[in-house]
C-alpha cells in the first residue's frame, strides 16, 4: 500500500447512476417486485404451516427456501431502494461488510438446501419403500441445519479474510450492493492470491452441491425412464419440475457470475446479473411453486374458500 493513500472509513456505489432519469421508475419496479417477494413467500410459508397434509419434507424444505428468499431479497432491496431515491449512494465499511456477511452466507445456504432438496425427490422417487425412514423428521432437520451451518461458518471465514484487507482512494464500487469481486477490486494491495483463494472455495462450495443435485436427478432421470406407464412418468416428473426450475434459475445466474474469467467482467453485465440473482429469482419462486404445484394450488384454494360465514349459519 502506498503510504499516501489513507485508508476509506465509507464505500460509494455508483449502483444505476448513468440512468439518472429513470431511478424513480426503478425505485417504484423494485419497491412492487420486493413486496410480491415477500408476500409469495410470506403467503407458502403460513399456507405449509396451517395444512397438515403439507407437513412432508418437501415441504419442510420449501419453507426453508421461501424464509431464505425473504432474507436474501432483503439484505439488498430495501438499501437499493433508498438510494435510488439519494444522491450519495454511501455505506460504511462496517455497514458493507454485514451486507456482504449476510448475502454470502444466504446464498451459500440456498445452495446446500437445493441440494438437500435434491435428495429428498431422489428419495421419494428412486426409494419410494424405504422414503419414510431415509427422510424421517430428523434427516430434515440434519440436513437443514448442516445447509445453515455450511453457510455461515464458510461465508463467514470469508468476508472476515476479506475485509482484513486494507480500503483506500476513492472507495467507489461499480455495483449496487457489497458484493465480493467489486470489494476486492478496491483493497490497495495485491489481491491475486485472495482472487485464486475466492475462485477455489466457489468451485468447491458452489459446485459440489451443484454435483450432488446433478447426480440426484441422474438417478431420478433413469428411474422414471424406467415407470412403465406414461401417467407414473408425468406424475413422478411433476414433482421435480418446480424445484428443476429453481435451481436452473439460481445456478444459472450464480455459475456465470462467480464462476466465469475475470477478462469478461463488465460493472453492467455484473450489475445486470446481480439483478437476476437478488431481486428476479427470489421473486419467481413463490411464483414456481405456486402455479406449477398442484398440491400447494389445492391448499390454497382450500384455505380461500372457506367461510366463516357459511359455517355459522
Amino acid at each position: 500500500m502506498n503510504g499516501n493513500q489513507s485508508l476509506c472509513t465509507t464505500f460509494t456505489f455508483v449502483a444505476f447512476s448513468s440512468l439518472a432519469e429513470l431511478q424513480p421508475v426503478l425505485f417504484i419496479v423494485f419497491l412492487i417486485i420486493y413486496l410480491f417477494t415477500m408476500g409469495g413467500n410470506l403467503i407458502i410459508i403460513c399456507l405449509i404451516w396451517v395444512t397438515p397434509s403439507l407437513h412432508t419434507p418437501m415441504y419442510f424444505f420449501l419453507v426453508n427456501l421461501s424464509f431464505l428468499e425473504m432474507c436474501y431479497i432483503t439484505s439488498v432491496v430495501p438499501q437499493m431502494l433508498v438510494h435510488l431515491l439519494v444522491e450519495t449512494k454511501t455505506i460504511s465499511v462496517g455497514g458493507c461488510a454485514a451486507q456482504m456477511y449476510v448475502f454470502s452466507i444466504l446464498g451459500l445456504t440456498e445452495c446446500c438446501l437445493l441440494a438437500a432438496m435434491a435428495y429428498d425427490r431422489f428419495a421419494a422417487i428412486c426409494y419410494p419403500l424405504h422414503y419414510t425412514l431415509l427422510m424421517g423428521p430428523r434427516v430434515c432437520l440434519k440436513l437443514a441445519a448442516a445447509s445453515w451451518t455450511t453457510g455461515v461458518v464458510v461465508e463467514s471465514a470469508q468476508t472476515t479474510w476479506i475485509f482484513t484487507l486494507p480500503f483506500c482512494g476513492a472507495g467507489k464500487i461499480q455495483h449496487f450492493f457489497c458484493d465480493i469481486l467489486p470489494v476486492v477490486k478496491l483493497a490497495c494491495v495485491d489481491t491475486s492470491h485472495n482472487e485464486i483463494m475466492f475462485f477455489a472455495v466457489s468451485m468447491l462450495f458452489i459446485m459440489s452441491p451443484c454435483f450432488l443435485i446433478l447426480c440426484s436427478y441422474t438417478r431420478i432421470l433413469v428411474t422414471i425412464l424406467g415407470i412403465p406407464s406414461a401417467a407414473g412418468r408425468r406424475k413422478a416428473f411433476s414433482t421435480c419440475s418446480s424445484h428443476i426450475l429453481v435451481v436452473s434459475l439460481f445456478y444459472g445466474t450464480a455459475l456465470f457470475t462467480y464462476l466465469r474469467p475475470k477478462t469478461t467482467h463488465t460493472p453492467e453485465t455484473d450489475k445486470a446479473t446481480a439483478l437476476m440473482y437478488t431481486v428476479v429469482t427470489p421473486a419467481l419462486n413463490p411464483v414456481i411453486y405456486a402455479l406449477r404445484n398442484k398440491e400447494v394450488k389445492e391448499a390454497f384454494q382450500r384455505v380461500t374458500q372457506r367461510n366463516p360465514l357459511r359455517q355459522t349459519t
